[in-house]
């Protein structure tokens, strides 16, 4: 492990105590006497180092572990074992300086103030980090610009759409300048316009301030323009850390070969040539092993009528889904 990173977990662990009862009226009474108990594993020994300036994929299912992750990283939580540290600070000491220098945006959480307008939490912001007055209007000016927040800011919160307070609480996230960001689900209900340009928001952010993003998403399209690099945890325990192209390669060795041909009433067995996925009328799909691509592909055009033909990888989310699988087995 790189102990010179700038986020460092080693051997993280959080296991909560629950309080366990069968149904009926005998077992609550018998509950008020004795109660049961089961432990569980919501991170299990997690261990990795995440250098400044990167933007990384921490992927899961729901229950992965994810969220308790990013809140022991966070300082929100304490751990049950093993250790932790960013830039340098144990997160659940929660030293003044650790929390200027974070943030943790929570798409299904909400921190702005509900019935005052979002400018008015900005300003609170400013005064809880002690923002010099020209660094905070020169952060907001270019945080309204770049999130288009003039027209809403003024507005009572509870009035935004979705997606106008997501923006609103990267705003309200970002105004100290955060050289580590923790992003949970910040995409979360918001429409694929909004995905786009909260997406484009954070690379710029993470380009112009050299910040660090630790990103946790289920829309893989955040993950793909954001992160060359993923770390997937499931039953809170470690399953990949590496780059998109090396998990492609490791657990889905094929090409997806579409076909576009020109007649519908093909009499040729297509199993000849890979895996059919899917047929619509003359578009066809076929898992090819990576090996036998380039083999394929020449029979292919050879052999059947082609008006159109493309070679690609598999898409992210089916190649984190046979990691699941895997893990499951």
């Amino acid at each position: 492990m790189n102990e010179n990173g700038l986020i460092i977990l080693d051997g993280l662990q959080k296991v909560y105590r629950v309080h366990e009862r069968e149904s009926g009226a005998t077992a609550s009474i018998k509950s008020l006497f004795k109660r049961k108990y089961k432990e569980v594993h919501a991170v299990e020994s997690v261990s990795f180092t995440v250098e400044a300036g990167e933007v990384v994929g921490f992927l899961g299912p729901n229950g992965a572990g994810k969220t308790t992750t990013l809140k022991m990283l966070a300082g929100l939580l304490h751990p049950t074992g093993g250790d932790a540290t960013v830039m340098g600070f144990t997160p659940w000491k929660r030293e003044n300086e650790f929390l200027r220098n974070i943030s943790l945006v929570m798409g299904n959480r909400n921190q702005l103030m509900w019935d005052i307008p979002a400018m008015d939490s900005f300003v609170v912001n400013r005064a809880i980090y002690q923002i010099p007055e020209l660094q905070f209007k020169e952060t907001l000016d270019e945080l309204v610009e770049l999130l288009d927040l003039g027209a809403i800011i003024n507005k009572p919160v509870r009035g935004l759409s979705l997606g106008e307070r997501m923006k609103c609480e990267l705003a309200a996230a970002l105004l100290h300048r955060p050289r580590v960001l923790f992003l949970d689900e910040p995409t979360l209900g918001v429409d694929v316009t909004m995905q786009g340009r909260i997406r484009q928001f954070i690379a710029e952010h993470n380009r112009k301030y050299g910040a660090t993003v630790l990103l946790t998403s289920h829309y893989m399209a955040d993950v793909t323009a954001l992160c060359s690099r993923i770390i997937v945890i499931h039953h809170g325990k470690l399953l990949f850390d590496g780059g998109i192209a090396d998990l492609s390669q490791k657990i889905a060795p094929f090409k997806l070969v579409r076909l576009d041909l020109e007649r519908a009433d093909l009499e040729a067995n297509l199993e000849q040539y890979g895996e059919v996925t899917s047929r619509d009328e003359t578009k066809i799909t076929l898992r090819v092993p990576k090996e036998n691509t380039s083999a394929v592909v020449s029979r292919i055009l050879t052999e059947l009528p082609v008006v159109d033909l493309t070679v690609e990888d598999p898409p992210i989310e089916e190649i984190i889904e046979q990691v699941f699988r895997g893990a499951d087995k």
